[in-house]
C-alpha cells in the first residue's frame, strides 16, 4: 500500500461539522484514499455512476437520507458530480444529520464545484487529490529508488494502477487515456465535437512546454479561437491540462497574455501521442522534463497547504525563464533543465526589473530538493 499525503490532513477534517470534498481525475486513488482512510469505520457507501443513487439522492429530504443511511455515522459519496442537484443533499447532511460525517468525491470540477458552491458556502472543505507524486513514492521506497525510475515516469507518469502494474504500463495508459479521464467531459453538453477534443489534445501533446496560441492551435484543428480556450477550460476542471500564465507586471515589452499547457501527469500526456519511445531516442525531453517538474511541484505545494502563484516569463525578444512562483511577498525564477551540466543564466532583463527575486536551477541532479524540501540552492 502507498501512503497518500493528504491521508493525514483529511482525517484531521473528520466530524467538524463540515462536508469533506475531495476532487481529482478518474483513476487517481480517490476512492481507495477515504477507503484507506475509514478503515474498519462503519459507512455508507454510495456511487453517483449508478443510476438508482442518483435517482435517489438527487432530490431528497433529511427524513429520507436517515432512513437510509440507519445508524452510519459517515457517509461516503463517490463520483458526486454525476448527482443532480447533489449540493443540496450534502447541505442536508450537514445541516440536519450534524452527527454524520459526508464525504464525496468527484472526477470533474466543472459539474460539482457548480453544484455545491452555493449550497455548501461554509460548510465543507476542499482538496485535491493528484496522480501518485514523487514525494509519495520516495517516502514509498526510498530517494534512490525512485530516482532511478524518473526516467520511467517520465514516460509511464504516475497513476496508481500504471505504477503497480509494472509491465502493463501501455496497454492501461491508452485504456486510461481513451475512456476513463474523458468520462465526464464526453457527458457534458459543452463537447459537442469529440473528434475536435482529441485532434487538441494532441496538439497541446505536442507543444508541452512551449507557449500556446489558441488562434494557431483553432488552426490547426479546424475550429475557432473560442472554442479552443472553453475546450481547454473544459479540459482543465476535468484535471487533464493545467495552463501556467505569463508574468506580467514591471517590464515593457513582457509578453502579456502568453500562456503554457501542461499535462497533470505525463504518461497520459505519451498516450495520447502514442510516443513511449526511450528518452535517448526523443526530441522532446526538455519538454517532457519540464512538464514533470512543473507538475511535480503543483502537487507538493498544493500537499503542503502552500498558496503559491506560479508563471513563466517571457519578453517579446524571446527572453525566457520557465517557472516565476510567488509565495507570499517572496518571488523565486527557476530554470528547468535535464542536463545538470547545462550551464544556466538568467536573463539580466528579468534581474533588473526584479531586483529581489531570487533565481536557481534544477535539474535531475537537484530535482528532489526542490520536490520534497520545498527549495534549491539559489544561484
Amino acid at each position: 500500500m502507498i501512503n497518500r499525503i493528504l491521508q493525514t490532513t483529511l482525517q484531521k477534517r473528520l466530524f467538524k461539522g463540515k462536508a469533506i470534498l475531495l476532487f481529482g481525475p478518474r483513476q487517481c486513488g480517490k476512492s481507495t484514499l477515504i477507503e484507506t482512510m475509514l478503515g474498519s469505520t462503519d459507512h455508507y457507501y454510495m456511487n453517483g455512476d449508478e443510476a438508482d443513487v442518483r435517482e435517489t439522492l438527487s432530490n431528497t429530504t433529511s427524513t429520507k437520507l436517515k432512513a437510509i443511511i440507519g445508524n452510519k455515522k459517515v457517509v461516503f459519496v463517490d463520483e458526486a458530480q454525476r448527482i443532480p442537484n447533489v449540493g443540496l443533499t450534502l447541505k442536508l447532511f450537514t445541516d440536519q444529520l450534524k452527527d454524520v460525517q459526508v464525504i464525496a468525491t468527484g472526477s470533474s470540477a466543472f459539474e460539482l464545484s457548480s453544484q455545491v458552491n452555493e449550497p455548501l458556502t461554509g460548510r465543507k472543505y476542499e482538496y485535491m487529490l493528484f496522480p501518485l507524486s514523487f514525494g509519495e513514492m520516495v517516502q514509498h521506497h526510498g530517494l534512490l529508488a525512485e530516482k532511478r525510475l524518473i526516467e520511467h515516469r517520465l514516460l509511464y507518469g504516475y497513476y496508481p494502477e500504471i505504477v503497480t502494474k509494472q509491465g502493463e504500463e501501455k496497454e492501461l495508459l491508452k485504456l486510461l487515456a481513451e475512456s476513463y479521464l474523458y468520462k465526464d467531459l464526453l457527458m457534458l453538453e459543452q463537447i459537442k465535437r469529440p473528434a475536435l477534443l482529441e485532434k487538441l489534445l494532441k496538439a497541446l501533446a505536442l507543444q508541452v512546454g512551449g507557449e500556446v496560441s489558441y488562434h494557431e492551435l483553432a488552426q490547426t484543428v479546424g475550429t475557432d479561437d473560442k472554442t479552443v480556450d472553453r475546450y481547454i477550460d473544459l479540459l482543465e476542471k476535468a484535471f487533464v491540462v493545467f495552463r501556467l500564465p505569463a508574468l506580467n507586471r514591471n517590464v515593457r515589452n513582457e509578453i502579456k497574455k502568453g500562456k503554457k499547457v501542461y499535462f497533470y501527469d505525463c504518461g497520459i500526456r505519451n498516450a495520447i501521442i502514442n510516443n513511449f519511445k526511450p528518452l535517448s531516442t526523443r526530441t522532446d525531453v526538455g519538454g517532457l522534463w519540464e512538464n514533470f517538474v512543473i507538475a511535480e511541484r503543483m502537487k507538493s505545494l498544493r500537499y503542503q497547504g502552500k498558496d503559491a502563484k506560479q508563471y513563466f516569463w517571457r519578453t517579446t525578444q524571446q527572453q525566457e525563464i520557465d517557472l516565476i512562483e510567488e509565495v507570499e511577498d517572496d518571488m523565486t525564477a527557476y530554470e528547468i533543465k535535464w542536463n545538470p551540466k547545462e550551464r544556466v543564466r538568467f536573463s539580466q532583463t528579468f534581474t533588473e526589473n526584479y531586483p529581489t527575486a531570487k533565481t536557481a536551477a534544477i535539474s535531475l541532479g537537484n530535482v528532489e530538493e526542490f520536490l520534497i524540501n520545498g527549495g534549491t540552492r539559489q544561484e
